[in-house]
């Protein structure tokens, strides 16, 4: 396991993320676009992604553990409330889908600040729309994060 994600999130939090965010994201060893059109690649990773490019394994698992470090870091930086491990592994892969700034301007993030936790993981079930359309994969996603958020799945 990657020891800055360690590190940043702890290691039942870091165990969290890396077995679900490649679940969620799939593992591409090239770059492509993504339902909506974002150039993608490996598991989720936009920042640098060039299309067509092939990605080793190797480089795709330095660049998920460096974006949830980044999310990670950013989630940390917004919500200032104690969180459990669920809660904060929900929060990172939510902010790793739709973006830090948006999880941060979120009403998850307020609640979640306001010590509303019950509330704040409610909120994740919201989030399914991506392109103006509810997507299945984002409804499952939501769903898994849910039931981590609440301590209902580990």
């Amino acid at each position: 396991m990657n020891k800055r994600l360690v590190a940043a999130v702890g290691a039942g939090c870091a165990t969290l993320l890396t077995a679900y965010v490649p679940q969620f994201e799939g593992m591409v060893l090239r770059g492509y676009r993504d339902p909506i059109g974002i150039v993608t690649a490996c598991a989720g990773h936009t920042a640098t992604a060039v299309l067509g490019k092939p990605y080793t394994r190797a480089e795709c698992e330095q660049l998920l553990a460096d974006d949830l470090v980044e999310h990670a870091q950013g989630v940390q930086r917004c919500v200032t409330a104690p969180m459990s491990t669920g809660q904060r592994a929900a929060f990172v892969s939510f902010a790793f889908n739709v973006g830090t700034p948006k999880f941060c301007g979120s009403s998850m993030a307020r609640k979640a600040n306001a010590g509303d936790m019950a509330g704040a993981c409610a909120e994740l079930s919201r989030w399914t729309y991506a392109g103006g359309k509810v997507l299945p994969g984002l409804v499952k996603r939501r769903e898994t994060e849910r039931a981590i958020c609440e301590g209902k799945l580990a």
